[in-house]
């Protein structure tokens, strides 16, 4: 890779743009502004500090801050704030005079005078874990001037406030966080004017925010967007011929870590979710062309999700709900429906059984009053573990579920093959996220709930020669890591065996692994057919060093365990809208691929009734055109193993020790961070004495064997990392990602200013981040194919309001495909005036043909997000 010379002034400075954005980041360590304009500081993509403004009332009523952070100038910055509660208002100005130093001003205007309140200012977190040995503990400036971090003579940051704050202290004494306070007791009426400056060491760049380094053009300039929500930019519902029906082959079945049908049929999905209102109140019309769009979109399955929350009107129970375990006839014919269009285009199903339903009065539940505070409904989550009364009417609402007769294709749900997998309870577990929930509580000295809780601790305690204290404490890793595991554990082969015995065999999945989660919380997911797992990222994604940071990828490879199936029921930014999301789809495609992951789920293609184009969300890709112009692109590589497999498998088998004891995640382990950079990462799970169910994990023959999660397995200074077939290359330091197939060829990221050549393509873009693929339609290499498709994407940004339509930053720049002679090229584009697709006929455009290869001229307005040649 290298930098070409560009042939117009526009791609000149595109192309200086580019090189300033990029060195900024290839420093090693980086300060920069959030989004809140308040200061950061990473390493490698890693945060080692982040900071938020915080304030609050009486009694530690949460007072909050809006704030609006706005780019004026490169590198000149406004804030603004306001506080309700306090009747405080921010205004602020951030500049950097130097290339060592940012400076802010905060003017502050109380509105009125506040007394016996706690004040508040910002509150830095500091990633001491990762880079205490580098940097020391932060210290304390006198007089509450402010703090500063790390060796002197050595990397160094400071931030000093004239004149000195209220007050600027340890949170409790834990040198990880440091709050300084412009307030404090009180808000008194009237003016105060701080002056802040941050000043770091020389090795420390001060990088441009996320929004300079994309470039701060107009948005509403660019072409506006409206995608048919009723038609499919692309067709490659052929990839779903052979399903048609889906089921025709049989319940699936899981072999070792692997998915196939009764009938030997081998099978990887590539997913999307429906949700929420869109399967109750999408028309009985639309439902049948969303199928088959969806199909045509490259999708083989759909979950079906929040069928049975709260917020949902109506759900699953009907508009009037009485309790939770009666469904609605009228709304099992919606999912009925959908469940036939779907099954009929060759798309196969996965059913959530709980996902965010409120218990009511009527459910019969014990101690329902204190679980639901006082309140009409209750949350289950976490009480499911311990209290039998929710678990019987969970059972209950499974049993009338997956009971139910289809009437349109005559099948129960149990019984019904192209439902492929269930999952028993979403987001939901005591390992790590709700067992807090069950502890006891001050102000709640009687809990009847948090007695079931400590009576069960302390029988497994008993039983397995703990003392009582070391069991029952949730929070905390060791034994309450094993008996919470065994707790989950009971739950899940309770009702895993109420749905076989009613006659369910599709694959089922307990909960997921999700939301930051250690590996201690992994053995329970094991009493499941496979694994699940939930991963959101953000803003550059592919600029994170393995060994420094983790990434979306990252948070998924660590739950592979050896022999189990790996699905991904949600994957997507955790934000929006994130102006690299374009680039997602195929990075999490090629990882799959590498990985052997066994079902990609994309969260999510529809929350709103899909009656119409509906509005901007990072829950709605079906118009999206940032994600609509790449999923069909991954969905066709992952589908068709365009990326091989990994030729190494590395193995991490933790000791029980590491396993329980131990905090271990991938945010702490750059040996398993950088290992699934290169090959396959598989989880081995120990025998454990206190788990007996838990089963010692063999070992594949030939693995390389981690036995240090801490150490990386490539070099501290590297900047990329190949997989082992040579096929994907990221490198971080520039941001950019390639795959390099014989079918599917595509860079993605900071590639502006670059010239890319991969085996039969070669990219020279200008614009500055983007995604561009190249891809045989014919099932062809791509240098004998006769039908190509070429996929393009960059920055697509709702209208003012976060309302339709998109605006598209065109794609421009030169590409250069090596393909048989004698075709032509065609462009799909869709603009604002042609919002239905019949409309958008293909139109040939010009491509010079010299030397084995098309010369085609990216020029954004025309190309669109979809070329073919053919």
């Amino acid at each position: 890779m290298g930098i070409t010379k560009s042939k117009s002034l526009f791609s000149c400075i595109v192309v200086v743009a580019c090189l300033f954005c990029n060195l900024a980041w290839a420093a090693a360590w980086t300060a920069s502004l959030g989004e809140n304009g308040l200061p950061t500081l990473s390493k490698g993509g890693g945060a080692a500090i982040t900071s938020d403004f915080v304030f609050w009332g009486r009694d530690w009523q949460w007072a909050g801050l809006s704030t609006h952070f706005k780019v004026v100038a490169p590198f000149e910055y406004t804030i603004t704030g306001e506080s309700g509660l306090l009747n405080l208002r921010l205004s602020s100005r951030v500049e950097k005079p130097t290339s060592q130093r940012l400076t802010w001003t905060f003017d502050w205007d109380g509105r009125s005078s506040l007394t016996d309140v706690i004040g508040g200012g910002v509150a830095f977190q500091f990633d001491l874990e990762k880079f205490r040995s580098e940097l020391g503990d932060p210290e304390l400036l006198p007089d509450n001037h402010g703090w500063s971090w790390g060796r002197r003579g050595g990397t160094r940051v400071q931030l000093r406030f004239d004149p000195p704050l209220a007050e600027v202290k340890f949170e409790r004494g834990n040198k990880a966080e440091v709050r300084a306070y412009f307030y404090s007791g009180e808000v008194p009426q009237g003016q105060r004017h701080y002056n802040a400056t941050l000043e770091v060491s020389n090795d420390i760049a001060i990088a441009a925010t996320t929004a300079e380094r994309f470039g701060l053009e107009d948005s509403a300039k660019w072409p506006r967007e409206f995608l048919d929500f009723s038609n499919s930019p692309v067709d490659l519902s052929f990839l779903n011929d052979a399903e048609k029906p889906a089921g025709k082959h049989g319940f699936l079945k899981a072999v070792q870590d692997r998915f196939e049908f009764e009938d030997g049929t081998p099978v990887r999905f590539w997913g999307t979710n429906v949700t929420a209102s869109s399967l109750f109140l999408t028309t009985t019309y639309n439902v049948k062309r969303q199928a088959r769009r969806l199909s045509e979109l490259g999708f083989n399955l759909v979950r079906i999700h929040h069928h049975d929350s709260s917020w949902v009107a109506p759900n699953i129970f009907g508009p009037n709900i009485a309790d939770t375990q009666t469904l609605s006839d009228a709304m099992l014919e919606k999912l009925d429906w959908w469940i036939k269009c779907l099954k009929d285009e060759g798309i196969y199903v996965w059913l959530d059984l709980h996902v965010g339903r409120q218990l009511t009065k009527n459910d019969g539940i014990e101690n329902f009053v204190e679980i639901s505070k006082g309140g009409p409904t209750a949350e289950l989550k976490g009480y499911n573990y311990i209290n039998p009364s929710i678990q019987h009417a969970m059972q209950n609402f499974n049993n009338a579920y997956v009971d139910h007769l289809n009437k349109f294709t005559g099948l129960r749900y149990k019984e019904e093959p192209a439902i492929v997998a269930m999952l028993l309870t979403n987001e939901n577990d005591v390992t790590h996220h709700f067992g807090n929930s069950l502890l006891p509580i001050n102000n709640v000295p009687a809990s009847k709930e948090a007695a079931l809780y400590m009576n069960q601790a302390a029988a497994f305690a008993s039983k397995h020669g703990f003392s009582p204290g070391e069991v029952w404490q949730a929070w905390e890793q060791g034994p309450p890591k094993l008996f919470l595991n065994d707790l989950q554990h009971r739950f899940d082969v309770a009702m895993t065996e109420q749905l076989r015995q009613l006659g369910v065999k599709a694959r089922i999945a307990t909960t997921n692994f999700w939301g930051e989660e250690p590996l201690s919380s992994l053995p329970a997911l094991a009493a499941g057919d496979l694994i699940d797992v939930h991963s959101y990222g953000n803003t550059g994604e592919l600029e994170k060093n393995p060994i420094y940071a983790a990434n979306i990828v990252d948070w998924i490879a660590l739950a592979q365990i050896v022999d189990r199936p790996l699905s991904v029921t949600e994957w997507n930014m955790g934000s929006f809208p994130v102006l690299d999301r374009h680039a997602l789809p195929l990075y999490v495609a090629g990882a799959a691929s590498l990985q052997g992951w066994d079902a990609l789920m994309q969260f999510a293609y529809s929350v709103d009734p899909l009656n119409s184009n509906g509005g901007p969300s990072a829950w709605q890709s079906f118009n999206d055109p940032a994600l609509l112009a790449t999923l069909p692109a991954a969905a066709l590589l992952y589908r068709r193993n365009d990326v091989k497999a990994a030729n190494t498998v590395y193995v991490f088998a933790p000791t029980e020790e590491q396993l329980f004891n131990q905090f271990i995640s991938p945010a702490n382990a750059p040996a398993l961070r950088s290992a699934a950079e290169r090959g396959k990462l598989v989880l081995a799970l120990p025998q454990t004495r206190e788990l007996p169910w838990l089963q010692k994990s063999r070992v594949p023959a030939g693995a390389k064997m981690i036995t240090d999660p801490k150490q990386s397995v490539i070099d501290a200074g590297a900047s990329e990392a190949v997989s082992d077939t040579g096929e994907l290359r990221r490198n971080w330091e520039q941001g950019v990602y390639t795959i390099d197939t014989p079918k599917t060829q595509a860079a993605m990221g900071w590639i502006g200013g670059k010239r890319i050549g991969l085996a039969d393509v070669e990219i020279a873009a200008d614009t500055r981040n983007a995604t561009i693929a190249v891809q045989s339609l014919d099932d062809k290499n791509i240098r004998m194919s006769r039908s190509l498709m070429i996929s393009l994407c960059a920055r697509s940004i709702p209208s003012a309001g976060n309302r339709m339509p998109f605006h598209s930053e065109p794609v421009s720049g030169e590409l250069i495909v090596h393909a048989p002679e004698g075709l032509q090229l065609y462009s799909t584009k869709k603009t604002a005036e042609m919002k239905n697709a019949a409309a958008a006929q293909p139109d040939a455009i010009p491509a010079a043909f010299k030397d084995g290869a098309y010369h085609i001229l990216l020029d954004g307005q025309k190309s669109g997000h979809w070329l073919y040649l053919r």
